[in-house]
């Protein structure tokens, strides 16, 4: 018989992995891609195989900004385009698909803007409930629509990564709104990667457990974050890098026979 151990030692962050030019050349866009958070890691990852240009977005003006300011510094200002777009407006989102058009069409297409927030189904109202799935959800669908739409009247053999959440899979107390949405998530990715494929298309999924950064440690607890490390392999958060790894795979030529699919990016145990 197997036994857990109820403390789990806390193993060291590996080292960050060079680029290999894996999107050399690609025109790549990412949702909620400011401050620090996988959006972010993206971006830089992004830069870092070799993408032409990146268009990186998110609904905070400030921090859009103060990410062009510093990408652009450091990767060139020719490579690095932004706006602020809220996904829930269809409109913005067009906005969006057109500045990667201005620079040839989107290539990769990173969906990675949510909402979460805690709350019982005995006290969550119609919009908390709405605002969660609008965003996470209908958000990442108004997304796919849009940058499948550009990719087939440009003839680009593109592809599209979500990211969706473990909680898409595993129960979680108060978080019904952001697991379902989640959970649908999974599933417009593996039914829109079959409406897409006859052109080439593809469409796959991320599935994060635990991301450390600054955000989600303002907003959790001590006692919460341990509690959750504890239920990882490796006793600790991933970083927002190792999950963007596993994006850029998708995003890229090494995972050409992969669509419909949901990663798990987690070392949950069972």
């Amino acid at each position: 018989m197997t036994t857990v151990p109820t403390s789990r030692p806390e193993q060291p962050t590996p080292d960050y992995v060079p680029g290999h030019g894996l999107l050399r050349d690609k025109v790549v866009v990412v949702t909620a891609a400011a401050g620090a958070g996988i959006g972010a890691a993206v971006v830089r990852r992004a830069l870092e195989e070799g993408a032409r240009v990146v268009v990186l977005s998110d609904t905070h003006e400030r921090r859009v900004a103060e990410a062009h300011e510093a990408l652009a510094a450091e990767f060139g200002a020719e490579r690095v385009v932004s706006t602020v777009t809220d996904v829930t407006q269809e409109d913005q989102v067009s906005a969006l698909l057109d500045l990667a058009d201005a620079h040839g069409g989107v290539d990769v297409m990173v969906n990675n803007a949510g909402l979460g927030g805690t709350a019982s189904v005995l006290e969550m109202t119609d919009d908390q409930w709405g605002k969660v799935l609008d965003i996470t959800l209908t958000g990442t669908f108004r997304c796919v629509r849009a940058a499948s739409n550009r990719m087939v009247a440009n003839g680009t053999r593109g592809v599209i990564v979500n990211n969706a959440s473990v909680i898409g899979w595993r129960a979680q107390e108060g978080q019904a709104h952001y697991a379902a949405a989640k959970a649908g998530v999974m599933a417009l990715t593996r039914c829109a990667a079959l409406d897409v494929a006859p052109h080439g298309i593809r469409i796959n999924a991320v599935s994060p457990s635990l991301a450390m950064h600054p955000f989600l440690a303002k907003v959790t607890s001590d006692e919460l974050l341990h509690e959750l490390k504890q239920r990882e392999a490796f006793g600790r958060a991933a970083e927002p890098w190792e999950v963007a790894n596993v994006m850029v795979f998708l995003a890229s030529d090494y995972s050409t026979y992969l669509t419909g699919e949901v990663i798990s990016v987690s070392s949950q145990h069972a």
